[in-house]
């Protein structure tokens, strides 16, 4: 299990979260499968699977259980969605790869895990001015993102710091109707061998990004 310590700080609250009990492999604590996915535009997916950022900003879809998002898993795979993906909400240079992304969408009666993720860090956001700070750190653009802490004012906007991992090979699995509708979490049916993981970024570009975004949002 991972124990989450909460600290508040100036309105924002930073879930740090602490790996204790995960089945050991070699030299590193990764888990052997998993059952949990994260949806994400796949445009966004696929920079987080190249290293271009660490950094998820989430508010929640309209069909979440609690009306609001929650990092309630901190292990999970990167589910690749393909619906309300649009050019004017990304920075122009991401904006040229989105067509790339949607002329290559999957057959919609399977879904593919090619990534899988470890929530390090969780900063609720409530201020706009922090929104500026963390732009260089993600591929929306600026009036996206800030429109995102604006939609639900009462709610915060929480940012996810990721370690992402490259699976072992591409796993496959049917689609099911229980992973539609506008939701953050699904849970899966069984348990998707994970393989032998290989982070997406070394260990030093990693922690150097995580602490550059942490001082920004601070």
């Amino acid at each position: 299990m991972t124990s989450l310590a909460e600290i508040e700080d100036s309105g924002k609250m930073v879930l740090i979260l602490s790996p204790n009990s995960l089945g050991k492999r070699g030299s590193t604590m990764l888990p052997s499968h998993s059952n949990v996915a994260l949806k994400e535009w796949a445009v966004t997916v696929e920079a987080l699977e190249r290293g271009s950022q660490i950094l998820l900003l989430r508010k929640g879809g309209i069909s979440e259980e609690s009306r609001d998002f929650r990092p309630i898993h901190s292990q999970f795979l990167l589910y690749p969605t393909f619906e309300h993906q649009r050019p004017e909400l990304m920075k122009p240079h991401f904006a040229q790869t989105l067509q790339t992304t949607l002329d290559s969408k999957p057959d919609s009666s399977t879904v593919t895990f090619t990534h899988w993720a470890e929530l390090k860090e969780a900063i609720e956001l409530t201020d706009q001015a922090v929104m500026g700070r963390i732009s260089e750190f993600h591929i929306w653009s600026d009036d996206y993102a800030e429109s995102r802490l604006r939609w639900k004012p009462r709610s915060p906007l929480t940012a996810m710091l990721l370690r992402v991992y490259r699976l072992g090979k591409p796993q496959q699995i049917p689609y099911h109707s229980s992973f539609g509708g506008c939701k953050s979490w699904v849970q899966l049916e069984s348990d998707i061998a994970l393989g032998d993981l290989t982070p997406v970024i070394s260990n030093e570009e990693f922690q150097s990004t995580e602490s550059a975004i942490k001082r920004a949002a601070c």
